[in-house]
């Protein structure tokens, strides 16, 4: 890849467009903790370092847009709508792109439906990224790459030919060998929610963990 110069802002995108199909309703507004789901992920990434956050939103978007409170209209938030959200995860991620291609050298790709991001993860994942000044990063659970994982702007191109509903896995299985990884404390429950035994495992075990 070329050296060039790179900024050191970086933006998120919060992917958020899916149709819940397994679930059967909108994830997007399953109560956790008292929060829906995307208001605990959109607030957490809020008050992260990153410079700016789209959240692309698809099915029932009007419905989630208005659901969202007072943290859907921070400053820093940009919403934008994926028309061709059944197409598949993808999509969502070249919506997502294109909205910051022209302001930002990085960004970071998050799940909306991931209900326990972490800020602290976010802003350890973009230190060590650009101090790595490799064209990837991501956290590594295990044996595994997990999110949120963040791109160089000299791969949006390749981001934004994406398509069906694995993500940006390509990327990382081609540049496997160019990705700065962080491994975070133990205690960080990367889980995401796509069922409705995911989301009873989750509120199981947050009644678990009350004191």
């Amino acid at each position: 890849m070329q050296a060039v110069s790179f900024g050191q802002e970086v933006a998120g995108i919060l992917l958020a467009a899916g149709a819940s199909t397994r679930m059967g309703s909108p994830k997007q507004l399953l109560p956790v903790a008292g929060m829906p789901l995307l208001e605990r992920s959109l607030t957490a990434a809020l008050q992260s370092r990153l410079d700016r956050l789209v959240l692309v939103l698809g099915h029932r978007a009007g419905d989630i847009e208005c659901a969202l409170g007072a943290v859907g209209h921070d400053a820093r938030l940009t919403i934008v709508h994926n028309r061709d959200y059944l197409q598949g995860i993808s999509s969502s991620l070249v919506t997502g792109v294109k909205e910051i291609a022209r302001s930002h050298d990085h960004a970071m790709v998050l799940l909306g439906d991931m209900p326990f991001i972490d800020r602290r993860v976010i802003d350890i994942l973009i230190a060590a990224y650009l101090k790595s000044r490799l064209p990837i990063g991501a956290v590594k659970v295990g044996e595994r790459p997990s999110h949120p994982v963040v791109f160089r702007r000299d791969l949006f191109p390749e981001l934004q030919t994406l398509t069906g509903d694995t993500g940006a896995k390509s990327l990382l299985t081609k540049y496997s060998d160019q990705i700065c990884f962080i491994w975070p404390e133990s205690d960080y429950d990367y889980r995401d929610i796509d069922t409705k035994e995911d989301y009873q495992k989750i509120q199981t075990d947050l009644k678990e963990r009350k004191p």
